[in-house]
């Protein structure tokens, strides 16, 4: 599966049911994610982490609003992701309708919240 940004076409990787991990989507890309039926998106990148040209969580969340995705902002450190942060997630897993998509800068950072919310 693939969702296509302003820069690219990137890949989507499944890594739980109806749970698919991207590396860092912008505004276009949610018209994209919601044609391919996703239902959330779970922003897990800080505002202008590395980069100052990197797409706001507000302009992000806007867009996804307008193309009926439920959106949720969780910006987490690359490095470590604290109890609180993955409770957090634990939160958002419960409440979010599937297909969920979550992302980061590459992927990974949303892939390893996630499971270690499977573990919490």
């Amino acid at each position: 599966m693939n969702i296509t940004t302003q820069a690219a076409p990137l890949y989507l990787r499944q890594i739980g049911p109806g749970i698919y991990a991207a590396p860092q989507l912008d505004a276009a890309a949610m018209a994209e994610a919601a044609r391919q039926g996703f239902r959330a998106v779970v922003n897990n990148r800080p505002d202008f982490e590395h980069d100052p040209d990197q797409p706001t969580s507000a302009d992000i969340q806007a867009a996804a609003l307008a193309q009926g995705l439920e959106y949720r902002f969780l910006p987490v450190d690359g490095g470590y992701q604290s109890p609180e942060e993955v409770a957090a997630m634990v939160r958002l897993l419960a409440e979010l309708p599937r297909p969920l998509l979550l992302f980061c800068r590459s992927g990974a950072r949303s892939t390893r919240l996630y499971h270690l919310a499977q573990q919490a």
